[in-house]
């Protein structure tokens, strides 16, 4: 059994197919149709059960999953801890940054860690707090940003906390006003962010607690294509203020919205609680805690 078998066959089950593993290990297809078969045989029986155009873990396939993605993680914590050795002279970060907010948030940050330690690879991933924390736990991303974890399986460094405003068509008959509330939006279409954004759940949980369920006009992982659906007429979009900011233009208006302290953008780096943080890591953490 060897390492490159296990990472074809979490990928195969992750990715939801060969054809996904293939593009993510910059492999073809059928070397990784290859070593899933090679590590089948060593392992002497299916993993993987093909129906119609879908996979299914076998009972020993959710075993050879489950302590593989294990290996994986010790494996590459043993090269994160030698490669420490060498005080900071080369390694690498795996990190994961939201796409709310990147380019105002991080941009800077990002810049000056490589102007400290142009070393040191940066291996990026961008997307919502569910992918972050799924990333995080199978080993992929040492450090993700996400929205502050109630799963204690992660350990965590707060960032920042921004309140949330709303972008309205400057049309709106709500517009004129300077503040407003979650239940004044009840009959308007929201613009809502993709599903592995963790936000959406607050912000659903939110309107069915003031006695609503938001109308969906769409939904977006980019921030300035949300704000020109917005200034389209096609609804309204809820934003961290720092975001919402840099989105107002002609057709849109923004206003502060008064919302239960619980509906905020309070990111946060996470990590595994317990994993090895390497020195790459541990310097991203101290420049985070630098920043104003």
């Amino acid at each position: 059994m060897e390492f490159k078998q296990l990472r074809s066959f979490i990928e195969v089950v992750n990715r939801g197919g060969f054809t996904q593993a293939a593009h993510t290990l910059h492999i073809s297809q059928s070397a990784v149709s290859k070593q899933v078969a090679q590590l089948e045989q060593d392992v002497g029986q299916p993993l993987l059960e093909r129906q119609a155009s879908q996979l299914h873990l076998t009972a020993a396939g959710r075993i050879v999953l489950e302590r593989g993605e294990a290996l994986l993680r010790q494996r590459q914590a043993l090269l994160e801890e030698l490669d420490d050795l060498n005080q900071m002279g080369r390694g690498e970060l795996r990190l994961g940054l939201p796409l709310l907010g990147s380019d105002a948030l991080f941009a800077g940050l990002f810049a000056e860690y490589r102007r400290r330690y142009p070393n040191i690879s940066i291996q990026l991933l961008e997307g919502g707090s569910h992918s972050m924390e799924q990333a995080v736990r199978t080993g992929e991303l040492e450090l993700g940003g996400s929205l502050t974890p109630s799963d204690p399986a992660f350990a965590y460094q707060p960032f920042c906390n921004e309140p949330l405003d709303v972008l309205l068509p400057a049309g709106h008959a709500l517009a004129g006003l300077g503040q407003i509330d979650l239940h004044q939006l009840a009959e308007t279409p929201f613009l809502l962010y993709q599903r592995s954004f963790v936000l959406n759940d607050r912000l659903l949980k939110a309107c069915q607690q003031q006695g609503f369920t938001p109308k969906e006009g769409g939904r977006s992982g980019q921030a300035d294509f949300l704000a020109a659906l917005v200034a389209a007429g096609q609804g309204v979009v809820l934003l961290p203020r720092v975001v919402a900011k840099a989105l107002e233009r002609p057709g849109v208006v923004r206003l502060a919205l008064r919302a239960p302290t619980e509906l905020r953008w309070d990111i946060a780096f996470i990590w595994r609680r317990g994993a090895y943080l390497s020195r790459a890591a541990q310097a991203w953490l101290q420049l985070v805690r630098q920043a104003p």
